[in-house]
Order: structure tokens, then C-alpha cells, then sequence
């Protein structure tokens, strides 16, 4: 009889607990959200003419000339979103220290010379960081302003302009989000075709 009124107790206990930690508490937090900050519970998405170009949040891959890059991305077959990972290569494997290698001499064609951002080179923890460092964006400006007919110093400007300091004024470092920067630059110095 006691074991029976334990297992009640049990079943009944579980069934609350999935109703209200399961539904009801994701249901009120998703509502709340909705209201409270709609864009960040949508995932910070960025519209241009009404079509979804972007997030805030997620990065993604730029390899035109006239664009700023992004980090490169150990994401499946880059910026895939299925596949959300690190390359788990630790710094003495071979293949990542091919990879960078590669991805340093390939900045190097295009700077020669100048030392290339550690951000430009390697990967980020999620594979989706829309994120660089402003040396990461000043390292590009040569190529952004060659290929777009504009001054360095108007590049620059803008790299200026989209540049984000810490967060709360002391966490983190001083950061350029990728996707805003090149939405920028299209908006303001459109490339010739």
C-alpha cells in the first residue's frame, strides 16, 4: 500500500512538474520576451527592403574583395548553422597550425608586411562570431578602399563609426560587427559593378 501511494505521489509529481516547468514556464518566459524585447527573442535579425539579410548575433561569411571578412568559421562547411562548434584542434595539431599558416599567408598577400590580427587567422568558440577586433577591420581598410574607389580615411571613418567599445564600459574588447559594417559601407559607398 505504501509502495502504491509512493508511486502515485511519483507519477503525479512528474506530470506537474513537466506541465509546469515544460510548458507553462517556457510559455510565460517566450510571452514576457516577446514583450519586453521583441528583437533580441527574435534573434536580433536585420532587414534591408523588407527580406531578412542578417543577425546581430550570427555570423557569416564575406569573400568578396569589397566586403570586410569575417573570422573564419570551424562551423561545418563554414557559417553552417547545424553544425555550431569550435574545431576542438589543439595548438600543437598539425592541421590547425596548417590552417592558420594558410590563412596568415593569405592575409600577407593582401598586407604584405603588416602583422595580421590574431582574429583574422583563427577560429571563434561558437564558428559564428559576427565579430572582429577593430585591428581586424583596420588591417582590411587598404583593400576595402581599393576596391570600392574611397579614401582609407573614409574607410576608416566608418570602421570608427561601427566600432563598439566594451561592454558596461569594462567587459570584453572594443569590437566591429561585420555584418553592420558591410551593410554601412554598401548603404554609403556603394561598389561599382
Amino acid at each position: 500500500m505504501n509502495i502504491t501511494r509512493n508511486l502515485i505521489a511519483a507519477i503525479l509529481m512528474t506530470l506537474v512538474t513537466t506541465l509546469l516547468l515544460g510548458i507553462v514556464y517556457p510559455l510565460v518566459m517566450t510571452g514576457i520576451a516577446q514583450v519586453v524585447f521583441p528583437d533580441k527573442a527574435n534573434g536580433q535579425l536585420i532587414e534591408r527592403n523588407g527580406t531578412v539579410v542578417g543577425s546581430r548575433i550570427i555570423g557569416q561569411g564575406f569573400s568578396s574583395p569589397g566586403y570586410f571578412h569575417s573570422r573564419p568559421s570551424a562551423a561545418g562547411m563554414g557559417y553552417d548553422a547545424a553544425n555550431s562548434a569550435g574545431s576542438n584542434l589543439g595548438p600543437t595539431n598539425k592541421k590547425l597550425v596548417d590552417a592558420v599558416k594558410a590563412n596568415v599567408d593569405a592575409a600577407h598577400k593582401e598586407n604584405p608586411g603588416t602583422p595580421v590580427p590574431i582574429d583574422l587567422v583563427t577560429t571563434s568558440a561558437s564558428g559564428f562570431d559576427p565579430h572582429i577586433s577593430p585591428a581586424a577591420a583596420d588591417f582590411q581598410v587598404p583593400r576595402i578602399a581599393r576596391e570600392r574607389g574611397i579614401s582609407d580615411t573614409v574607410v576608416r571613418s566608418l570602421v570608427a563609426a561601427y566600432t563598439e567599445g566594451r561592454q558596461l564600459g569594462f567587459l570584453g574588447e572594443p569590437r566591429v560587427n561585420v555584418l553592420e559594417l558591410n551593410l554601412a559601407l554598401d548603404a554609403q559607398h556603394p561598389m561599382n559593378k
